[in-house]
């Protein structure tokens, strides 16, 4: 194709003009496929959590409701079922809100503090986690039963039930806000000193807004653990029907007496329990979120 050129002011050939180049054609945009990495993990995960915990709980719960609502009433509501069912609620809300509040203290204490020993301190909040439970009850009922050292017998009484289940569920506030204490911005703390704040003003308006989550979480987790507890509550309990048998030592003695779908129903009254806490614990969590 012939090109022409055209002169200039000074003296100088213009280029000539270069034909544009044809449009190309739009991109197909199609929906982006997922990495085979990404599905195959997806898939394994699923079967995992489905083979390891949504199956069996699938299953507990049909098996306590096959024969229909009314059945699953009448075996929650029997004399012993029932009296287990509310002393383990009364007992697991109390053990939530004392933990509340004395595992945000320890927390704090092992953050801000400093003092010899710390780090002993600190591995020892573990220790529920790694000691058995049933070896928990045991030493529990060695420290606090009718041969207590301390000449303090909390065996085969209500308030042994709670003490047990204390010390099971402590680590679960202390890990919980701990790690929320150690990213919180100290800056915000000295700019509000600064400004004449007192102490008890900045933490009510400072540090508990961001403490708060972590603290329901830590309360719901140990609320939920204290209700199918079992090993340590076994022993220092006695399990003696209307006075100190939780509901996790009730569905025992109803699966020795060969009552499965009684033990089923039960149990699946606590999952309830527990799926309903940690629901409202989202919602309170997800609504704090948004308000900021």
């Amino acid at each position: 194709m012939a090109t022409t050129q055209t002169s200039t002011g000074t003296g100088v050939a213009a280029p000539a003009p270069v034909d544009a180049a044809p449009d190309a054609p739009p991109a197909r945009r199609g929906r982006r496929r997922p990495a085979v990495g990404t599905g195959l993990g997806l898939g394994t995960a699923v079967l995992y959590l489905s083979l390891i915990v949504l199956l069996p709980l699938a299953v507990v719960v049909w098996r306590g409701g096959k024969d229909g609502p009314g059945y699953f009433w009448q075996a929650v509501r029997t004399p012993d079922s029932w009296a287990a069912l509310k002393l383990t609620l009364v007992a697991s809300l109390v053990v939530a809100l004392i933990n509340l509040v004395m595992g945000t203290v320890i927390a704090w204490v092992l953050v801000r503090d400093r003092f010899p020993g710390i780090a002993v301190v600190d591995t020892l909040i573990d220790l529920p986690f790694a000691l058995p439970t049933i070896v928990a009850g045991l030493v529990l009922l060695a420290l606090y039963g009718a041969t207590s050292p301390l000449h303090v017998n909390l065996a085969y009484t209500q308030i042994g039930v709670v003490v047990a289940l204390l010390f099971v569920t402590l680590p679960f506030v202390v890990r919980t806000v701990q790690p929320v204490l150690l990213e919180l911005d100290r800056d915000m703390e000295q700019a509000a000193y600064s400004l004449g704040a007192s102490q008890w003003v900045t933490f009510r308006r400072i540090i508990l807004p961001n403490l708060a989550p972590a603290m329901l979480s830590g309360a719901g987790l140990a609320f939920t653990r204290s209700i199918a507890e079992y090993g340590a509550t076994v022993l220092i309990s006695g399990n003696l029907p209307f006075k100190t048998q939780v509901a996790s030592v009730n569905i025992v003695g109803r699966i020795e007496s060969d009552n499965i779908a009684g033990a089923a129903a039960v149990s699946t009254a606590l999952l309830l329990i527990a799926f309903a806490v940690l629901i409202l614990l989202d919602v309170i969590q997800r609504w704090a979120a948004r308000r900021g």
